[in-house]
């Protein structure tokens, strides 16, 4: 991407638990990260989000399973049925180690499976994937997708 692209990617945070969501607003303030962050407390939340357009375009979703009202997997369900949202990318940030879990969210076509025992505590490291895939993979525009 070039590094105006890069800088306009926004981030959809799905997440309830507010420690994990402070963390992850560290992390991108610590790296000096300056796309824009959004958050939604669960997948009506989001939903709601992406079909309002209240989020620019391109966007990456970071997703919690585990979230009261509608869980993870359900808003990808919804997510992939959406004419309008089926592109939407999206990075599964969970606890669960389930194999079941894993198979579902990939079989709703994700971009990867990330589970945050697996990070360092202050999410550095997930940024800097994220920092390497912006930088590698091409986005796609709204105009591009309709």
């Amino acid at each position: 991407m070039t590094s105006s692209q890069y800088n306009t990617v926004s981030i959809l945070l799905v997440e309830d638990d507010d420690v994990d969501a402070m963390g992850i607003k560290r992390a991108l303030n610590k790296l000096r990260v300056a796309n824009p962050l959004h958050r939604a407390c669960d997948g009506i939340e989001a939903l709601s989000i992406l079909r309002e357009e209240k989020i620019q375009h391109p966007y990456l979703i970071l997703l919690d399973l585990n979230m009261p009202r509608m869980s993870g997997l359900e808003m990808l369900e919804e997510l992939r049925a959406d004419p309008q949202l089926t592109d939407s990318i999206v990075f599964v940030l969970t606890t669960s180690k389930d194999d079941e879990d894993i198979m579902a969210a990939y079989k709703e076509h994700i971009s990867g499976y990330i589970v945050k025992s697996q990070l360092n505590p202050d999410f550095t490291e997930l940024f800097e994937l994220l920092d390497h895939y912006w930088r590698l993979v091409e986005f796609p525009t709204r105009s591009q997708c309709n």
